[in-house]
């Protein structure tokens, strides 16, 4: 394992007096076909290499008793099976992993637990299944609603598919997240307008609407797609938002919306500087101490991961590859990258809370944003203007640390 716990010489470590909300994150890694915008840790199933669904579970589990002497007495605020695509397990999976979160962690009674699922995953009986084995919440990938666009992306699914998976979810939950995208290939503005407005009409509680970019190390980076200008991107986010509201649903964070008190509790953790322990492979963690905030991630590739897991039975961190503890520039600047993502932003309380720094340590640089209408402050609280909110990235970067390599992304 990689480490860079590296002190801070001639400073005084900042102590949190508490210890935030915890989340955990369990990362699936297989999906049915990669996509070509995706520059997630997913790995497309290939006939000859099934996917070992069993040894996996096993190896998650085995993660997470390695893990708990870090999070000892700490409670679970919420769960998310992210991928990938989880829906690919099968519920007997799924309920053998949370019966073993539940034996080792205390979870609260109302936590939110979400498993992440795409359309061609769809069985009516699994996800009635999925219900019972204590998955609350699902996030379906729809992305478009337009058959051409679906096939731009490389979904696997059509539009017929989207919808009946809605329906299908629908019958066995009550809190369900659909994830969109816009400035799609060869997309116009009405065509980003009447996918928003059909995401509207089906009545799900949480849309996450998220603008098309293109990352290294993914097909529509080395082959770029065609693509909307930035007047034209500009005037689908307008639409979206204006769709979204009349409609009644609350833009509360960059790229999410949802009905009242219908917020992602595990995004919402994210979002203020919560903790979060992440298991499978490739999957990051953040994870708060009194004199000390560290951040981890697991063995990338699921063969390594698998092998490596297989050894914690040796040594207890088998499974992380990679370790370091957070600087006071790093806790200072990661906060404000999360809280400004919120339209309502956050009191300033949280921040010393959070990171251990007084809010005076960014001072300057909450002058400097306010100078250029980027945010709004009083005596208690601190949000994002609608111009910070437009223009993220030249917010966050007055808070980017002068030696800091950290990545901005939307």
């Amino acid at each position: 394992m990689t480490t860079t716990d590296v002190p801070q010489p001639g400073s005084h470590t900042p102590r949190l007096r508490s210890l935030p909300p915890l989340s955990l994150y369990i990362h699936i890694p297989w999906c049915l076909k990669k996509c070509p915008y995706c520059d997630f840790n997913s790995h497309a199933v290939r006939g000859e290499d099934p996917v070992p669904e069993d040894a996996y579970v096993s190896a998650l589990i085995r993660d997470l008793e390695s893990a708990l002497p870090n999070i000892w007495g700490r409670q679970l605020t919420s769960v998310f099976f992210g991928g990938g695509t989880p829906s690919m397990f099968s519920a007997t999976s799924i309920e053998k992993i949370l019966v073993a979160v539940r034996a080792l962690l205390p979870l609260e009674p109302t936590a939110e637990i979400t498993l992440e699922a795409n359309p061609g995953t769809f069985e009516a009986q699994k996800f009635a299944d999925f219900r019972t084995a204590g998955i609350n919440r699902l996030s379906i990938g729809i992305q478009s609603f337009n058959p051409q666009h679906l096939q731009a992306l490389g979904r696997v699914h059509n539009d017929h598919e989207a919808h009946k998976a809605i329906a299908i979810a629908q019958k066995h939950f009550n809190n369900i997240n659909l994830d969109l995208m816009y400035a799609l290939p060869g997309q116009d503005v009405a065509e980003a307008k009447k996918d928003i407005e059909t995401a509207c009409s089906l009545g799900v509680e949480h849309i996450s609407a998220y603008h098309l970019t293109l990352e290294p190390n993914t097909l529509f980076y080395r082959y770029p797609p065609a693509l909307p200008d930035d007047e034209q991107s500009a005037e689908m986010q307008h639409i979206i938002e204006q769709t979204m509201n009349a409609h009644h649903y609350q833009h509360y964070e960059t790229s999410a919306f949802a009905q009242p008190g219908r917020f992602s509790q595990h995004n919402y953790n994210y979002w203020l500087f919560g903790d979060y322990l992440g298991i499978g492979a490739g999957a990051h963690s953040k994870i708060s101490f009194e004199n000390k905030i560290i951040r981890q991630m697991r063995y990338k590739q699921p063969k390594e991961y698998l092998a490596t897991t297989a050894k914690i039975s040796v040594t207890s961190a088998a499974s992380v590859q990679t370790q370091h503890t957070l600087t006071q520039a790093d806790r200072s600047f990661e906060f404000m990258m999360n809280a400004l993502r919120l339209t309502d932003g956050f009191e300033i309380a949280l921040f010393q809370e959070r990171t251990g720094l007084p809010i005076n340590t960014i001072l300057s640089q909450l002058d400097q944003a306010q100078q250029r209408g980027l945010l709004h402050r009083s005596d208690l609280h601190i949000a994002p203007t609608q111009t910070g909110r437009h223009f993220l990235n030249d917010l966050l970067q007055i808070f980017l640390p002068e030696t800091g390599s950290s990545r901005i992304d939307d």
